[in-house]
């Protein structure tokens, strides 16, 4: 979409007013000074947003960089948000229902983005289309399609998108994976993560809209349903929305796979089975998923597995290396000719040499941070410097990982083992698992073809 059409669409639609931006004009998204002010919006005030980027972005006060708006279809919600901010900074922030006046809003130099998977990728082409940099949540898209148009739009319009995979900005997950290439362990011949944690199942709770919400704002891009209040609180695990436990804490261990191999195409082959064994519920995700995937002309099979209830540990993560919240196993195993690697949080690596499983170089930080705060200051350098090879997770890294995930939920629904075009992002000679890579947008809130 154009952003002539945008701003047409904005005019002709039913839209929610938000505030009246009057501040005065963006440094032309800061490339005229190094130091100049980056002023950003947060949208999504969710536990992440509301917590994660906000928090993260106020310590950077004292680089120069300001939390000037935020955006949610919750107005409850977003007054409760910008009385914290006020409190934190001393200002009270600009306030947007709509997300389209916020981006005709020209204040505004770069967007952080926590909304729901299935708001991304439109939210992201817009920005890139209003001239505005974008922080966009994992897993980048909630379809294959949708992520190779982010991408797109990106380099079209040449903005900085940075994806919420933080992984990459440890220091000591970026120590481990040098070693891992400089061959401590020797040849990696097989990669696997997984994602165990406790959760209790949900049930639908439709009834009326709440005062305060913007439901059509809401479902967006989704089809329109009654107001479900589930959806609104755990919309990860319903597909319409999210992309369940694989796209949501697995992304980032496929992620980190892929970063410690060099994955850089798609597979071409995968399969994945599970189901939801534990729970009797309403969410449509499954909680227990195997999957695998195989990339032509490497010797590697990478495989990923969620559970949803009680298990055991794995390679002693979970009790001797225990994740950030302890009841959860997470992490990735790497198996090489002459030993293992493990990642078990967000800031730590052990190694594990020869037959006797001798302890190698290792490093870890007490209470694995999340790294929130290195990641956007890592995109605000590139923000400054408008180079996209400083961002360590460009949207395009974030769309190849991100469609690992698509790939092992669209092996899973069609229960079929599929060949894959990595070169096309399409599969082969399979109709219906193409029909997968992308959704039936509602309309007037379509994923365009053209950005």
């Amino acid at each position: 979409m154009h952003p002539s059409h945008r701003r047409d669409f904005l005019k002709t639609s039913a839209a929610v007013a938000g505030a009246v931006a009057l501040a005065a004009p963006a440094v032309a998204n800061a490339q005229q000074s190094p130091n100049a002010r980056i002023r950003v919006a947060v949208v999504g005030l969710g536990g992440r947003g509301r917590r994660s980027h906000c928090d993260a972005l106020q310590q950077m006060a004292s680089e120069n960089v300001e939390i000037a708006a935020l955006c949610d279809c919750d107005e409850n919600r977003m007054a409760a948000t910008a009385e914290e901010r006020e409190k934190a900074s001393g200002k009270k922030p600009l306030l947007y229902v709509d997300y389209r006046k916020l981006l005709d809003d020209k204040s505004i130099d770069a967007v952080a983005l926590a909304s729901p998977n299935h708001w991304h990728a439109l939210q992201t082409i817009w920005a890139c289309q209003a001239g505005k940099d974008v922080y966009v949540e994992k897993p980048a898209s909630h379809n294959v399609f949708e992520g190779r148009k982010m991408v797109e739009a990106a380099r079209k319009y040449g903005r900085m998108v940075q994806t919420g995979t933080q992984c990459r900005s440890s220091p000591k997950i970026r120590e481990g994976i040098e070693k891992l290439k400089a061959g401590v362990i020797g040849r990696v011949y097989m990669a696997r993560g997984i994602a165990f944690k406790l959760r209790a199942g949900g049930r639908n709770d439709i009834g009326p809209v709440p005062p305060g919400m913007n439901w059509d704002l809401w479902l967006g891009p989704a089809q329109q349903a009654p107001y479900n209040k589930l959806a609104v609180h755990r919309w990860r695990f319903l597909k319409d929305y999210g992309n369940g436990e694989i796209g949501d804490q697995g992304v980032h261990q496929l992620d980190i796979i892929r970063w410690g191999l060099d994955l850089e195409t798609h597979p071409t082959r995968v399969q994945s089975m599970g189901g939801s064994l534990v729970h009797d519920d309403d969410e449509d995700t499954p909680g227990n998923q195997l999957f695998a995937a195989q990339f032509a002309d490497r010797r590697i099979l990478v495989q990923f597995e969620t559970r949803n209830w009680m298990t055991n540990d794995e390679a002693g993560m979970g009790i001797k290396y225990p994740f950030v919240d302890q009841r959860n196993v997470v992490g990735v195993i790497f198996l090489g000719t002459e030993g293992y690697m493990i990642i078990p949080d967000y800031s730590s690596y052990y190694t594990f040499l020869g037959c006797e499983r001798k302890p190698g170089p290792s490093d870890s930080v007490p209470g694995a941070p999340m790294m929130d705060v290195d990641q956007f200051q890592n995109w605000i350098k590139a923000v400054r410097n408008r180079n996209a090879a400083d961002l360590y997770s460009d949207i395009e890294e974030g769309h190849k990982s991100a469609a690992l995930c698509h790939l092992a939920n669209i092996a899973y629904a069609t229960g079929r083992t599929l060949q894959f075009d990595p070169a096309k992002e399409r599969f082969v000679d399979d109709a219906d698992a193409d029909q997968r890579l992308t959704r039936n947008y509602r309309e007037p809130y379509l994923v365009p073809n053209e950005v």
